[in-house]
């Protein structure tokens, strides 16, 4: 299926090592019922590693959507009227964004583990967040649909 130019989709999913980490919480969890038996060492491990990678895939969950007008990132919902010219932001500034650079009224949809980022003005004067940075793995992609929907269905 090929996506319109204003479309744009993306999961954030976490790395491959959190799993690995994952995994691991199990095996401790198992370890410390170790003392009590087969059984306790064996509902630790399902247990700990379930509840581990319960935690790893929802905050891997995240994503990151141009649809319909609007950028939807994480849980809100911004229409690209209210939304200025998109930056894709290298490894070097999105890591200064998040951190000395960052204003603390911006929407900020941040997964450490994405080197790369867009951050976007929002221009309605009526909302307080002056822009809205997005941990992207395709941040040209992801501009490019922000223009597209900005220009309109006719792009």
């Amino acid at each position: 299926m090929q996506l319109s130019p204003a479309h744009h989709d993306e999961r954030l999913t976490a790395p491959r090592s959190w799993w690995g980490i994952a995994v691991l919480t199990g095996l401790a969890c198992a370890l410390m019922l170790l003392p009590l038996g087969t059984l306790p060492l064996l509902a630790g491990l399902v247990g700990g590693t379930a509840l581990a990678g319960l935690l790893v895939s929802s905050y891997g969950s995240a994503r990151v959507r141009v649809v319909n007008g609007a950028l939807a990132a994480g849980d809100a919902r911004i229409p690209v009227a209210a939304l200025g010219e998109p930056e894709v932001l290298d490894a070097e500034e999105s890591r200064a964004w998040r951190t000395y650079k960052a204003d603390t009224r911006a929407f900020m949809l941040m997964r450490s583990y994405v080197p790369t980022a867009v951050r976007v003005e929002v221009t309605d004067p009526a909302d307080p967040t002056p822009y809205v940075y997005v941990s992207t793995r395709e941040p040209e992609a992801l501009r490019a649909a922000l223009l597209a929907a900005k220009a309109g269905p006719a792009a």
